[in-house]
C-alpha cells in the first residue's frame, strides 16, 4: 500500500514530466497499434476482393494492372478487347458468368464504368450477397442514358436520384473535356465495402458510343470480369490465354495477383515496422531519462524514508512501479492515437481504392503491444530503481545549509 502512495505522491511533484512522458509513450503505442492492425488489415482486405469474380480477361499486358483497372478501378486499361473476345470466353463451358465493362470516362473524377445489367441481376459480390439500389432507385435501361451511382460517390458528390450529369473525357476530370450527353440518375446502390462503391455505372453501349470516341472502337471493351466454375477451369483457361495465346491476358487468381503486389512493396512494411520501434525505443527511453533526472532531488526524500523504516526494496519497487504506472498512462492514451491514426488513414485507402478497413477489428497487436511497452517501461525503470537503492542514507540526511 504504502508503495503506490509513494508514486501516487511522485507522479503529482513531477506531474509536467510525468504528463510529457506519458504523451511520449502514447505516440509511440498508437504508432505500434496502427501499423500492425492496418498493414495486416489492408493485406486481407485487398486480397480478399475480387467483388465476385475469380478472373478477369483483358488485353496483352500486366495481371496486376488489369485487376486494378478492372476490379479496384484505378490505373488505366492496357488495351483493349473486340466484343468477339467476349463472346468466346462467354460461350467457354468453364464459365459460369462473364461480365463485360468499358472504362475511359469520369465524372468529376469518379470513373464511369459501361457494364451490362447483369452485373446487379447475376453476381453475388459477397456469399449471398447482391448489388442493390436503395428504395426510390432502380437498375439503369440499357438503352437510356441513365447512371446507378455508387455509395461513395452519392455521398461524396451529393447524388440523387433524378440528378442529371455532363460525364467528361478521360479518366482524369478536366473542366474543359465535358461530353455533350446527359445522364440522369436513376440509382444509388447500398454500401457494398467494395471498390464499386467509387464508380459510376451507366449502360455498356453509352460508354463505347460516347461523343468523342472513336467510332471504328464503338463494340470494344476494356475487360472482362469472369466468374468460373471451379478452380480447375481457371488453369485451363490460364493455359489458353496465357501461355498458348499472345492476344490476351486473363488475370487469375485475382487474390494470388494482389498478394504478389504485397508481397513486393514488404520493404516498405519492414521500414513502417522499424521506425515504430525506434519511436517506442525513443519513449522508453524519456521514461528512464525522467526519472533518473529526478534521482538528485529525491536523494533526500529517499533517505528520510530509509530512516523512517522503509526497506531498500521498498524504494527499489516504487521506482519501477512509477515506470509502470507512466508507461500504462500512456498506453491508455494511445488506443486514442491509434484511433485517430487508424480513421485518418482508412478514409485515405476508402477515398482512393474503395476497400473498407475496420478501426475496431481486433488484432493480436492490441495486448502484445502494450504488454511489450510495459515491460520495457519496467526495464528502463531498474537503472534509477538500482541509484535509489544504494543512496547513501547518513549523507543525505546531513542538514542542507
Amino acid at each position: 500500500m504504502i508503495i503506490w502512495l509513494l508514486v501516487r505522491r511522485s507522479l503529482r511533484q513531477h506531474l509536467l514530466s510525468t504528463v510529457i512522458t506519458s504523451l511520449s509513450i502514447a505516440l509511440a503505442g498508437g504508432l505500434w497499434l496502427s501499423v500492425w492492425s492496418i498493414k495486416d488489415q489492408a493485406n486481407a482486405a485487398f486480397t480478399g476482393v475480387d467483388s465476385g469474380f475469380d478472373a478477369v480477361l483483358g488485353a496483352r499486358g500486366s495481371k496486376l494492372q488489369i485487376v486494378l483497372n478492372s476490379i479496384f478501378h484505378v490505373e488505366a486499361s492496357p488495351g483493349n478487347l473486340a466484343w468477339e473476345d467476349f463472346e468466346d470466353i462467354r460461350s467457354n463451358p468453364s464459365v459460369t458468368t462473364a461480365i463485360p465493362i468499358a472504362v475511359g470516362d469520369n465524372y468529376r473524377g469518379y470513373r464511369l464504368v459501361g457494364v451490362s445489367t447483369n452485373l446487379f441481376s447475376d453476381v453475388k459480390y459477397q456469399p449471398g450477397r447482391r448489388f442493390e439500389v436503395f428504395d426510390g432507385g432502380r437498375i439503369f435501361d440499357p438503352g437510356l442514358r441513365e447512371a446507378v451511382v455508387g455509395s461513395f460517390v452519392a455521398q461524396k458528390l451529393g447524388l440523387r436520384v433524378g440528378d442529371k450529369f455532363h460525364p467528361y473525357h478521360g479518366l482524369i476530370f478536366d473542366e474543359k473535356s465535358q461530353h455533350q450527353e446527359t445522364y440522369v440518375v436513376v440509382g444509388v446502390l447500398k454500401p457494398s465495402n467494395t471498390p464499386s462503391d467509387r464508380v459510376i455505372w451507366i449502360p455498356l453501349a453509352g460508354l463505347q458510343r460516347m461523343s468523342g470516341h472513336d467510332p471504328k472502337t464503338a463494340t470494344d471493351l476494356s475487360a472482362v470480369l469472369v466468374k468460373l466454375r471451379s478452380a480447375q477451369a481457371g488453369f485451363r483457361l490460364d493455359m489458353l490465354y496465357n501461355k498458348q495465346g499472345d492476344r490476351l491476358t486473363l488475370a487469375w487468381p485475382i487474390g494470388q495477383i494482389m498478394a504478389q503486389l504485397f508481397s513486393k512493396i514488404s520493404w516498405f512494411d519492414r521500414v513502417l515496422e522499424l521506425i515504430a520501434y525506434l519511436v517506442a525505443l525513443v519513449a522508453v527511453g524519456s521514461i528512464l531519462a525522467s526519472i533518473y533526472n529526478s534521482m538528485n532531488e529525491r536523494r533526500r526524500d529517499i533517505a528520510i524514508l530509509r530512516a523512517l523504516g522503509a526497506q531498500g526494496r521498498t524504494v527499489f519497487g516504487t521506482i519501477v512501479l512509477e515506470a509502470v504506472v507512466i508507461s500504462g498512462l500512456g498506453m491508455g492514451i494511445a488506443f486514442v492515437a491509434y484511433f485517430g491514426i487508424f480513421t485518418v488513414v482508412a478514409s485515405v485507402i476508402r477515398s482512393e481504392m474503395g476497400v473498407v478497413l475496420s478501426v475496431t477489428q481486433w488484432h493480436p497487436v492490441m495486448w502484445w503491444a502494450p504488454s511489450l511497452m510495459i515491460g520495457m517501461s519496467a526495464l528502463a525503470g531498474l537503472v534509477p530503481a538500482v541509484k535509489a537503492y544504494r543512496t547513501n542514507v547518513a549523507e543525505h540526511l546531513v542538514p542542507i545549509s
